[in-house]
């Protein structure tokens, strides 16, 4: 397996090279909106290329290629620009995420935050760092001394007035927000005690694969809503340290 990350390693950083560079051009790219507030651009799409070209032969569950997309089984899941409104908006604020995904789940997880170059690697029982520092996540116990990231729906994406309900109760709660917009590094955050949870609807598993083993190999707790590990089908996700996750979850 450690043949298998490094390579995943290579692939993030080919991956951000791209990225990095077309972040510097934003003017001369093409920007497609695939669906309502769904936006896709060259650098999306080249970025994904780079990363497939170093597992030749695999099979794959990445976001901007449907063709030949996997959802079951051993397969390597993509995000080759997780935060892409924040990119085409020049908000340095996003990342690469690769998945190593086998019949027990998630394997081995890369996330490159591109612009701050700070890379996150978890493997399955050998836990997770950042560079060389090992994480531990947050050691704050209580929710009244929590900030939490989360998502915001918007146009056309998710039920609003459910989510400003449950938003208004963890307001009440909680010491602060935040919405940063690249669900990949909420995950990452949260493993680095860089806030104390995470919670968000309407993703999909390419934003989730490799942050949840990311943030379980910190000893952090990732479920859905309700508490099960559904999260790739029902698309919703609370993360969060131990003794703050049942708090949270009460909430959601």
């Amino acid at each position: 397996m450690k043949d298998v990350l490094e390579t995943m390693i290579a692939a993030a950083n080919a991956g951000g090279a791209i990225l990095r560079d077309r972040f510097q051009h934003l003017s001369e790219l093409e920007i497609i909106e695939k669906g309502t507030s769904d936006f896709v651009s060259a650098a999306d799409l080249a970025s994904e290329a780079a990363i497939k070209k170093f597992f030749p032969g695999a099979r794959f569950q990445a976001e901007e290629t449907k063709e030949g997309r996997v959802a079951t089984g051993e397969r390597f899941i993509i995000d080759p620009l997780d935060g892409t409104t924040n990119f085409l908006c020049g908000i340095p604020h996003f990342a690469v995420s690769i998945a190593y995904w086998d019949d027990a789940g998630a394997a081995l997880g890369v996330i490159l935050d591109v612009p701050k170059n700070e890379l996150f690697v978890a493997e399955r029982g050998g836990g997770a760092r950042l560079g060389s520092r090992v994480l531990r996540g947050s050691s704050r116990k209580t929710l009244h001394e929590s900030v939490i990231h989360t998502g915001v729906p918007h146009r056309g994406r998710g039920d609003h007035e459910v989510y400003l309900k449950q938003l208004a109760r963890v307001m009440n709660e909680v010491a602060g927000i935040r919405r940063l917009g690249a669900a990949a590094l909420d995950f990452c955050y949260v493993a680095a005690g860089r806030g104390e949870a995470f919670f968000e609807k309407d993703l999909q598993p390419w934003d989730m694969a490799a942050g949840m083993l990311i943030v379980r190999e910190a000893g952090g707790v990732v479920t859905d809503f309700s508490g099960k590990d559904d999260m790739m089908q029902n698309t919703q996700v609370c993360v969060a340290m131990p003794e703050v996750h049942k708090a949270l979850r009460d909430l959601l």
